[in-house]
Order: C-alpha cells, then sequence, then structure tokens
C-alpha cells in the first residue's frame, strides 16, 4: 500500500511518499518540497490572497505529481501556516476548495506530540527533550521513561523572526538582540516545564538538518553522525551570527533557500538547548509526517510500528 501525506508549513509545504508493509513498517519511496514561505505572506495577522493563491499552486503541483503515479487522494493537514492566522476558516476553505484537498488542522500540542512520536521512531530514547523549529511556530516536547510528560507550541519560528525582526537578509546586532528578547519572552517566561537538566535534545525539521549538515562539514564528523555537542552549537551558531564572508558561504552551502532563515532558526536552537541545560543535539530523519501516518492513518501504537530496511 501507497500513502502519501501533505504538511502544509509555515516554511515548506512537503510532499512524502509512504509504502506501508502489512501495517507493521513503513519505508519512504521518495520525498518532495516547495518552499512556500506562508508566514511571509501574512499580512495584520491575516494570511493574504497571494498566500493563499501560493498554497493552492503548491497542492496542485502535487496533486499532479501524484497523478501521474496513479494515485487519487493523499492525507493533508497543517500547522502554524494556517493555525496562528485570524482567518484560518476562509483560507481552509479557499484551498481546499481550488485543490479538492481536504485539510486536517493540527493543534499546537498535537503537532508537538506526533512530531515527538514520530522522531522516536528512529531514535527509541527514553529520556530528554524534544523540539521541531518550523517557520511560524517551535514545538518542544519533554519525555521521561519512554512517555511523553509534557508538551507546548510557542509561536515563533525562523520564518517569522525574520520577517518581523530582520531589516537586512542577515541579522545584525540589533536585529540579534531583538530575537534574544522575544526568545525570552515567548520561551522562558511563558514555559510551564519542570526546572532542571533535560538532555539530549532532539531536534527535527528543516533548521536542525541543516544545522546538522554544517556541523559535519565544520567539525568533520562522520558522515553518519546525527548529533552535535552543546559546545559544537555553540561556536557554529557563534560563526552563523558573525555575518560574515564565511558566514555566508556555510548557509549557502547548507541550502540557498535558508539564507534568510538559517541564522534565526539556530538562535531558536540554541536557546532551547540552553534552556533545558541538554549536553548535545540528536537529529532525527522522522518528525511529524511519520508520527502523523502512525498514530492518525495506520491507527498502531508506536512501540509495534516500526520503519522498514
Amino acid at each position: 500500500m501507497k500513502q502519501p501525506i501533505i504538511d502544509i508549513g509555515s516554511n515548506s509545504i512537503r510532499l512524502t511518499l509512504y509504502a506501508i508493509r502489512n501495517n507493521h513498517s513503513f519505508q519512504i519511496l521518495f520525498r518532495e518540497k516547495i518552499m512556500a514561505g506562508l508566514a511571509g505572506y501574512v499580512e495584520n495577522g491575516a494570511l493574504s490572497k497571494e498566500g493563499i493563491a501560493c498554497a493552492c499552486e503548491a497542492l496542485l503541483e502535487f496533486r499532479h505529481t501524484l497523478e501521474l503515479l496513479n494515485i487519487h487522494e493523499a492525507a493533508v493537514f497543517a500547522t502554524a501556516s494556517l493555525r496562528n492566522i485570524s482567518n484560518t476558516r476562509e483560507a481552509l476553505e479557499k484551498i481546499e476548495a481550488a485543490t479538492g484537498f481536504p485539510i486536517e488542522m493540527l493543534s499546537g500540542e498535537e503537532e508537538a506530540t506526533l512530531g515527538y512520536l514520530g522522531a522516536m521512531q528512529e531514535l527509541e530514547l527514553s529520556d530528554g527533550v524534544f523540539t521541531d523549529i518550523g517557520g511560524a511556530s517551535t514545538e518542544i516536547v519533554v519525555f521521561k521513561d519512554g512517555c511523553a510528560q509534557d508538551s507546548i507550541s510557542f509561536a515563533v519560528g525562523s520564518l517569522s523572526l525574520y520577517r518581523n525582526h530582520v531589516k537586512k537578509i542577515l541579522p545584525g546586532n540589533e536585529a540579534k538582540n531583538r530575537i534574544e528578547a522575544v526568545l525570552k519572552e515567548e520561551i522562558d517566561a511563558k514555559s510551564h516545564f519542570s526546572q532542571g537538566k533535560h538532555s539530549p535534545l532532539i531536534g527535527v525539521g528543516g533548521t536542525s538538518r541543516a544545522v546538522l549538515r554544517l556541523a559535519k562539514k565544520t567539525f568533520d564528523l562522520p558522515e553518519d553522525c546525527n548529533s552535535i555537542t552543546a559546545a559544537q552549537l555553540e561556536r557554529l551558531t557563534s560563526m552563523l551570527c558573525r555575518g560574515d564572508r564565511r558566514a555566508i558561504d556555510l548557509i549557502l552551502w547548507a541550502g540557498a533557500e535558508r539564507i534568510h532563515t538559517l541564522v534565526p532558526g539556530i538562535m531558536i536552537l540554541r536557546h532551547v538547548l540552553e534552556h533545558f541545560k541538554a549536553d548535545e543535539l540528536i537529529v532525527s530523519k522522522y518528525g511529524v509526517r511519520e508520527g502523523y501516518l502512525c498514530q492518525k492513518l495506520l491507527k498502531k501504537n508506536t512501540d509495534t510500528l516500526k520503519t522498514g530496511n
């Protein structure tokens, strides 16, 4: 059985096609993404007509791709891209009417939990803290003894920070100070997690993956490495935040489409790691889409549903 999932995010819209084996394992057949940047189309709290049209265009492109494979249905969900706007109902109705895709809206807490469950399909860690840094939100889950203890979604993301606080391509000192102030206000002041050390930090999403790629290149880490130390993350953050030619070259190497969002993203990542006093960052290749697949579509306990070889 083949199961496509489309994730409408604030920075990118992604299509993943899975092969399901007897409802006991899954394998990713291919992934596609469109850097739609929907968070950049939010005006006075509402998604603009241009933003709605951009989302429709991406979904119709994915529909065409699936039809070429003789697949006519897909599970589609949206996160902060449509959740954190004032015209959610209007945007959903227009996108659904234009594309023919029913769209499920995930709450912030649901997005956090599904992201954590997806990451655990690969890592199976018992204790730590999970984070998913998106374009317009950051989800955090503290887990212990293999179970999620608490989860929260913060309305701050790499693209929204850039749009609201950065005037040029890379943030200057004033912009970085504004970003740090927002992170303290949103994450530190509003966090209700228990105090103390939570380690390791599990990261999913484009920012975490890009940071891992940069760390491998910068610190000559093995290609199959999926973790970096807190000290390495601090050094990498300092390098990128300098905004010099080397920083620009590194970001362009990681992906030109992240030239404006990677510095705000890594600042969120470092802030979360420091907030929970984590010793290392472990990056999972799975996240909210795999959690959605396991819990929503296959309706299997994540202790039994594992990835295929």
